[in-house]
């Protein structure tokens, strides 16, 4: 088994390597095995332009543990998501971008974030974006298997959020890397969480390997599609420079932004 499996994974590293891909090996944010009850990564699977890709479990299956990938695909509405390890300086330009376009979106953070800008947590929730959990130390949370070692990450960022914003903290839960299993999605919900995944995003996240803005907008522009859940990272400065143009070029195919929210009263 072991045997068949190495020699599987090596023919998908040379056809990502022959296929020419931008894709780093193992990368989460494409197509992974089928998901289990087992510790798994999520991944997509783009089929047709500008249609809904297959997520590793359907939105019903994910549904039953209040998580989600995908809003309505019906509407042409889309959700932003920012994954934020840490600030770099491109944040003010991302929520300069987000006003002008008074699109709301929801920012997952760590607790590093939160001890380290405070400010801009607190300009998020200033401008009415969501904060969501993504843990205190960003582990990878599908090898917690203890229910009280799993919910003490998530409730120290509660209490730092607490603590800085005097409010408490969105019950909205991100999986470090999209690691996750069926398991951490039901402990999750145990603990109120909506569990958010993606059904968009793309390379942004090499701080020193940064796309360019044409291969951005070649990733984000044709696989956009109704009720897109979207994750970008707010540490990448392409992602800063484009983000107004984004939204532009989104808001004249007709889209318009929703809050998660919304999407949770949904199912």
């Amino acid at each position: 088994m072991r045997k068949r499996t190495f020699h599987k994974l090596v023919t998908l590293a040379l056809c990502v390597v022959l296929g020419g891909s931008v894709y780093a090996f193992g990368n989460p944010y494409e197509q992974q095995p089928a998901v289990t009850a087992a510790a798994t990564d999520w991944g997509l699977s783009f089929q047709t332009e500008g249609a809904a890709p297959i997520g590793n479990a359907t939105a019903a299956e994910l549904a039953a543990y209040d998580a989600c990938y995908i809003g309505d695909t019906s509407k042409k509405v889309i959700y932003l998501t920012f994954d934020a390890g840490f600030e770099n300086g491109n944040t003010p330009a991302i929520l300069d971008a987000l006003k002008k376009h008074q699109a709301k979106a929801c920012f997952f953070l760590v607790g590093n974030y939160i001890e380290t800008a405070p400010d801009l947590v607190q300009r998020m929730v200033d401008e009415g974006h969501l904060v969501g959990n993504h843990t205190y130390t960003h582990p990878d949370m599908s090898k917690i298997s203890d229910a009280e070692a799993f919910a003490q990450e998530l409730t120290r960022l509660e209490q730092a959020y607490q603590s800085l914003i005097g409010q408490p903290l969105p019950k909205f839960y991100r999986p470090p890397q999209g690691k996750y299993s069926t398991e951490n999605l039901a402990q999750a919900q145990a603990l109120g969480y909506t569990s958010v995944f993606w059904s968009l995003a793309y390379v942004d996240w090499y701080t020193d390997n940064q796309p360019t803005a044409e291969q951005a907008f070649s990733k984000l522009l044709p696989r956009i599609h109704p009720g897109a859940i979207v994750l970008l990272h707010s540490t990448s400065s392409t992602n800063a420079a484009i983000l107004d143009e984004l939204l532009s070029k989104w808001e004249a195919e007709g889209y318009s932004f929703g809050s998660l929210t919304e999407l949770r009263h949904s199912f």
